[in-house]
Order: structure tokens, then C-alpha cells, then sequence
């Protein structure tokens, strides 16, 4: 089984990495010919290619320009340890052990606008790039064009039977569904609201790293078991499910 879930635009490279497991991406080489088009944009340029303040535009120029390898535990940290938005407040990595930190490294993928695609332990500098980023390249239009089908193809070497699909509409279309060899299956997450379920952006991103530590710390390699997960009040609703589209719902 394999999970993939989105990145998050807040970061934490501040504060203590207890574990000392790290390992290296291995997409860089893509990641570098990407960073010589952002690092010859202006602030103002950055400003305008993702829609950011001034203050984050000058923000994400720096990280551009400071951005090198190689890769050490000093320039850089674990990805699933530097990612701190919604989804890695439910997968909350750092109350992990080392072997659930192992095992995560052989059953999680970060998608990445920048990186294509992370195991929770490779080392990563901060960034901000969003798949969905029109962001010409000598690839194509955007990052989609870029990423083509490698990503897919990364995704095939894990050679699981079971992709567990957690991950944002606009980064799972960086995966090419037809392409890939395992079957796929998406959790969705809904809460009720008004005498109906209705999917939550906040609560949903949550409930998929919620999800993930489920099935990290549980160790779960059947897909039935998932049917199972019952966090934050979450439960399995048959009813609203169909094949492979599994509900989950609160009430």
C-alpha cells in the first residue's frame, strides 16, 4: 500500500528535528532546472506568478535564490517534518518513532510543485510552488507539462498494489491515473452541515493526515482495515460510498 497526500504552504524550519533519519530526494536534478527559471525571476515577478503579497514575493525570491545542494541535515530537513499546514497537523510526524518514521519512508509520497515527489525522510530546503503554477518552463506552459510523467512513473517503482489517493485535486492531477499499475482508491471526507454531508476544505485536509497516521501507525497493508478509521469522530458511510470513491462522515 502506498499513500499520497499534497504539500502544505507552511513550513516550520525552526524548531528541533529529534530523529536523525534523512535520506536524499531523487528528483533533484529535475527540482534544478526548474530553480534556474525561478531564480531569474524578480520579486515582483514572483509576487505575480503565484499570487502573493509583496512580503511573501520577497519571501519565496530568497528561498529561490538561496536554494543549493547539496542537501544536509544543517540547509535542510526531513519533508514530512517541514511541512506544517492542515494535513501534517493531523499526521503529526513528530510524535513518531523511528520505525514508524521507517515505515512511513516505504508506504508516503509527497507530491511537490518543486520536488515532483518526497518519501517523508528525504531533505528538503524551504519553497513555495504550487502544482497548479503557470509557470512556463522549457517543458511545457506549467508544472503539470513539466512534471509529465514522471511522477507516474516514480509512483509505479513503489510497486504497491494499493494507491490510497490522499491527496488535493490539483496535485493528484500531476498523476497519471490511467498510467498507474496499482489500484486507486480515495478516501473523501465529509462533515454535516444543514441536514447534509458536505466536504469542509479544513476539517477534509485534516482527516486525510489524520488518515495517513492511521495507517502508518497501524501498520495497515489491507485496504479493508481502512473502513475501520475512526478519528476525530470520522466513521465509514457505505451508503454515500461507491467502488472506489470511500466516505467518510461526521456528524
Amino acid at each position: 500500500m502506498l499513500i499520497v497526500i499534497s504539500p502544505a504552504k507552511k513550513l516550520d524550519y525552526t524548531s528541533a528535528v529529534k530523529s536523525p533519519l534523512f535520506t536524499q530526494p531523487e528528483l533533484l536534478d529535475h527540482s534544478q532546472e526548474l530553480l534556474q527559471g525561478l531564480k531569474a525571476l524578480a520579486p515582483q515577478d514572483v509576487s505575480s506568478l503565484m499570487k502573493l503579497s509583496d512580503k511573501l514575493g520577497a519571501l519565496n525570491f530568497e528561498r529561490f535564490q538561496e536554494w543549493r545542494i547539496p542537501f544536509t541535515s544543517t540547509n535542510a530537513r526531513p519533508a514530512v517534518l517541514a511541512f506544517k499546514g492542515d494535513v501534517y497537523q493531523g499526521l503529526d510526524a513528530v510524535s513518531m518513532s523511528d520505525e514508524d518514521l521507517r515505515w512511513a519512508q516505504d508506504h508516503l509520497r509527497i507530491l511537490s510543485g518543486l520536488y515532483g515527489l518526497l518519501r517523508p525522510l528525504d531533505l528538503m530546503q524551504a519553497y513555495r510552488l504550487e502544482m497548479g503554477t503557470k509557470f512556463a518552463n522549457p517543458r511545457g506552459a506549467d508544472l503539470y507539462q513539466f512534471w509529465g510523467d514522471i511522477i507516474t512513473t516514480e509512483l509505479n517503482k513503489a510497486e504497491k498494489a494499493i494507491l490510497i489517493n490522499l491527496a488535493s485535486n490539483e496535485y493528484f492531477k500531476s498523476v497519471h491515473k490511467k498510467d498507474i499499475a496499482a489500484r486507486i482508491i480515495t478516501p473523501v471526507f465529509m462533515d454535516k452541515k444543514n441536514d447534509s454531508y458536505k466536504i469542509i476544505s479544513f476539517y477534509a485536509k485534516k482527516a486525510r493526515g489524520l488518515m495517513s497516521s492511521y495507517i502508518i501507525r497501524n501498520r495497515i497493508s489491507d485496504a479493508e482495515q481502512i473502513k475501520n478509521f475512526d478519528a476525530d469522530g470520522y466513521s465509514y458511510n457505505a451508503a454515500l460510498s461507491e467502488a472506489d470513491r470511500w466516505v467518510f462522515v461526521r456528524d
